[in-house]
């Protein structure tokens, strides 16, 4: 599919219906329909209608990873305080990449309304591809993206080359971050990769810039838009955002620092602070008013029981180190207790997708057949018919700590996805305990 690059600050150019996904989506017939070209036909100069910071811009749905999407209604100043982080680093000069869906957050505002604010150029395709991905980056010249959980790996996993650094891509967005991005961005000469926490609800409450190579690698210098790196540096130095090396040993899931617009902690069940590297509960309190969500649409139960105590609770598990740096570990719902052990299904997941034949994988805790603790189920995507369990089985006692050897393993040839590209593990969770009755043991 070829790119639709879209210029945010010539609205007249942009192909609206392309954008509102007017062409694909079919409509019921009770509705009355209309082309976005067609609702600003009219006088637009004067629409004498004033519009405050609390008032609800829009409604837009969860991923939907653990359970049914819930619609979460967001006001103006949401969006301007969830694109901050993001657009403070780019320049009116950059081009911004995305493949992420306009009604999910990170296609719509971290990106799409990012370029707005700024009047960047975006440049739009319908979804990821790993195998386009690279040519697209080409066609449009573009300088930023962003790369979400199973994005990472599927570009490693391509045939390397030595002209892999020869792009325009000089920024990216990994979240969560993984253990190994100094590599991605050495391999295809990525200058600076943030790492941060984004969440429909939530906004962006946590956000870390990781300066990836030294003076002459990456990008080269006819190739290369957006700010140099004394600039970046500079910016990150004055609104107190965390400036890390690539070389230095980072955690997965590190997260940075608490933007100035929040306070944050970890929590136990009883909402009680945890100390220092206790794995909790994410919860975040604004500093502003409006800054968080107003309330899940038409759910009232559920907007009150995730602001019980005075804190949004993100239903996200994390921890924070001695120096109020914060790590993201999991969904809550997939952390595994295991031999004694607090597992990230990110970490399995990470290790067994290193192996050459394991296209990906995705894992998750089920009740332990023994005992109060978690067995370890994993879900595999072959590369090919080459790869079978015993093989696997082996490498897998051969590479990972015993405490992380999943006691089930299931071949599947693809697995649900959000739009997003978020595995719905909530589907995997439903097909393993239908295995389970039916007696299919993975091993």
């Amino acid at each position: 599919m070829n790119p639709i690059p879209v210029v945010l600050y010539e609205p007249k150019k942009a192909s609206h219906d392309y954008l509102l996904g007017l062409k694909d989506i079919q409509i019921h017939d009770k509705f009355p329909t209309t082309t976005f070209d067609e609702m600003i036909s009219g006088d637009i100069n004067n629409p004498n209608i004033e519009i405050k910071y609390y008032d609800s811009a829009n409604i837009i749905y969860t991923s939907g990873t653990t359970g049914k999407a819930k619609g979460v209604v967001q006001s103006f100043r949401w969006i301007h305080g969830y694109t901050y982080m993001f657009r403070v680093l780019n320049k009116q000069e950059d081009i911004i990449y995305n493949d992420l869906p306009m009604y999910h957050v990170g296609g719509a505002f971290a990106l799409v309304a990012r370029g707005a604010f700024i009047g960047c150029t975006v440049a739009l395709w319908d979804k990821f591809s790993p195998n386009d991905f690279w040519k697209r980056i080409k066609v449009s010249k573009a300088s930023n993206a962003i790369l979400l959980d199973v994005m990472i790996p599927w570009l490693m996993n391509k045939e390397p080359s030595e002209n892999d650094h020869i792009n325009t891509l000089t920024r990216v967005h990994m979240q969560p971050l993984p253990k190994y991005h100094h590599q991605v961005a050495e391999r295809f000469g990525i200058h600076f990769v943030s790492a941060g926490y984004g969440q429909t609800e939530a906004g962006v409450g946590f956000v870390g810039i990781i300066d990836e190579l030294e003076e002459g690698q990456g990008t080269p210098t006819n190739l290369y838009k957006g700010y140099t790196k004394e600039e970046t540096k500079r910016i990150a130095n004055e609104l107190g955002i965390p400036l890390r090396k690539g070389n230095q040993d980072l955690p997965k899931g590190y997260m940075g620092k608490v933007t100035p617009f929040y306070e944050a902690t970890i929590v136990n069940e009883y909402d009680e602070e945890c100390g220092p590297n206790e794995t909790g509960q994410l919860v975040l309190r604004p500093c502003y008013p409006f800054l968080q969500f107003n309330e899940y649409f038409n759910i009232p139960n559920a907007t009150v029981e995730v602001f019980k105590n005075l804190w949004f609770h993100t239903g996200d598990a994390g921890y924070k180190d001695e120096q109020e740096n914060y790590y993201f570990v999991d969904r809550m719902k997939d952390v595994i207790r295991h031999k004694g052990e607090n597992i990230s299904s990110y970490q399995v997941e990470d290790m067994i997708n290193q192996h050459k034949e394991v296209n990906v994988c995705a894992a998750f805790p089920v009740p332990a057949t023994q005992g109060n603790e978690d067995d370890i189920v994993i879900y595999v995507v072959p590369n090919s018919e080459k790869l079978h369990k015993d093989e696997l089985r082996k490498w897998i006692q051969k590479t990972m700590p015993k405490f992380m050897w999943p006691k089930y393993i299931y071949m599947i040839s693809e697995l649900p996805r959000t739009p997003t590209n978020k595995v719905e593990k909530y589907k995997l969770k439903e097909l393993f305990q239908n295995q389970i009755n039916s007696k299919i043991i993975g091993w």
